[in-house]
């Protein structure tokens, strides 16, 4: 979907359809997307100089913040990534270096595109991948044959084999020879080299791409498979689609893509913070700040699909700052994050309202798995009352983990029935208070029990 009709307030409606609450959070981004559309609409002279406002967002696990930016990411079809800011290393240790995070979203990037372009001529493929079909189920009926005579001259196909090829062809068309068997010649999966362990990588990544090399230059690259015609056509078309794509064109396309609309969302930021200068471990943590700041700010990073500029791309960062604050980063990262968004702990009302509304609601998902087997269940509204009673009571008396305290309670209340579904087969459950409390109660009122159950 397209975000240049996009405004704020309709990015932010469409948000409602998967997250409850958070609204402060919502106009945030949806004012940093609206922006981008803004930009892109100036004069090339002031265009370079509009800088993306960079999103830190603070609250604690389970309230929606990676759900925000992966929805965000959804709705623009930009290229986005998640990632950990505790697997990076500073530089000089090992471990991932900060500058993956960019080749990431640059793969991604050129995947999204390629997806694009090959959907596009997916058509205009067909007529090969059909002759190709026809040449493994009649071997040699679409080759010339040479004289016998040596002379160099080429004979046209003999008319048998012509009519039989395209008895064929009309035959494969109708679908009459999806399940003839055809052997073919496939490459096998991940055998192109990653040209990243040049460009920095763990020692795993260097291992992998050694024995890629290895199996590429041995020719064990390739191997024999039986299939049917239905398989083999899946495989072919994406051989064809390869062929006929240029890969160079893709990948400008992507990087350009990236570089002014992708969008790193830097999770557990607060897990590399320093909250005091003297204690032991910190000196890596800062280090990892020290090599994120070039990224957020503005930098050329190496790829296999060329250089990236990241003076453009969107970062949103996340943490719950339960044991550090926001003011323990180093005063240079903190300045690359100018919009900071509090979200609010979930109450009742809003567990109420996420176990019914969004259209993945978990009351929807589970009564949908239960219905494959035939069983109808139906929720009545005071057993949304009394899981969101519990879900709230749980959150304030253990660790607030936020919505995620809504699964744990859904597969407590609905084991026995999801492990004996296959009995019920054809009947209504209901789900009301009386069945959560039967299944509930004895574990919430144990404070030990519930804290590891629950």
């Amino acid at each position: 979907m397209s975000i240049e009709g996009l405004t704020p307030k309709q990015i932010v409606e469409k948000l409602d359809a998967y997250i409850i609450g958070q609204d402060k959070a919502k106009k945030a981004v949806a004012v940093a997307l609206r922006n981008r559309i803004r930009r892109i609409h100036l004069a090339d002279d002031i265009r370079d100089e509009v800088a993306p406002k960079n999103i830190l967002m603070i609250g604690p696990t389970g309230v929606g913040k990676t759900e925000i930016a992966r929805r965000l990411a959804k709705l623009v079809n930009a290229p986005f990534i998640k990632v950990e800011a505790t697997k990076y290393t500073e530089v000089g240790y090992v471990g991932r270096d900060v500058e993956s995070m960019v080749r990431d979203l640059m793969a991604v990037g050129f995947n999204n595109v390629k997806k694009e372009v090959e959907d596009s001529m997916r058509e205009a493929s067909l007529p090969k991948v059909e002759e190709k079909l026809l040449d493994l189920l009649l071997p040699g009926s679409g080759e010339k044959k040479e004289d016998e005579k040596g002379e160099g001259e080429k004979k046209e196909i003999a008319p048998l084999d012509n009519s039989t090829r395209e008895k064929f062809r009309q035959m494969l068309r109708e679908g009459k020879l999806e399940d003839r068997e055809v052997e073919l010649t496939v490459k096998r999966q991940n055998t192109m080299p990653s040209m990243e362990i040049i460009a920095g990588g763990s020692m795993d990544d260097l291992q992998s791409g050694m024995m890629e090399i290895q199996n590429m230059l041995s020719g064990r690259n390739h191997k024999k498979k039986t299939l049917s015609v239905r398989e083999a056509r899946k495989i072919l078309t994406e051989e064809v689609l390869d062929s006929m794509i240029d890969a160079d064109k893709v990948a400008d396309k992507a990087k350009e893509r990236v570089e002014q609309s992708g969008i790193i969302f830097i999770d557990e930021i607060d897990k590399i913070a320093t909250k005091n200068a003297n204690s032991s471990g910190q000196v890596s943590r800062e280090g990892v700040q020290r090599d994120i700041l070039p990224i957020v700010e503005g930098s050329k990073v190496n790829t296999k699909f060329g250089v990236v500029d990241t003076t453009h791309i969107l970062f949103i960062a996340a943490g719950a700052f339960s044991l550090a604050a926001p003011s323990d980063l180093i005063p240079e990262l903190q300045g690359r994050f100018p919009l900071r968004v509090e979200l609010e702990s979930l109450s009742k009302a809003d567990f109420k309202r996420i176990l019914t509304e969004p259209k993945n609601a978990l009351t929807k998902q589970y009564s949908a798995l239960l219905a494959t087997e035939g069983v109808n269940i139906v929720f009545t509204e005071d057993s949304i009352d009394r899981m969101s009673e519990i879900a709230e009571e749980l959150n304030s008396r253990s660790e607030n983990i936020g919505a995620r305290r809504l699964h744990t309670i859904m597969e407590k209340v609905l084991e026995e029935i999801s492990f004996d579904a296959d009995e019920h087969e054809g009947e209504t459950v209901n789900v009301d208070a009386k069945y959560v409390d039967e299944k509930l109660t004895g574990v919430v009122k144990d404070q030990d029990l519930s804290r590891y159950i629950l």
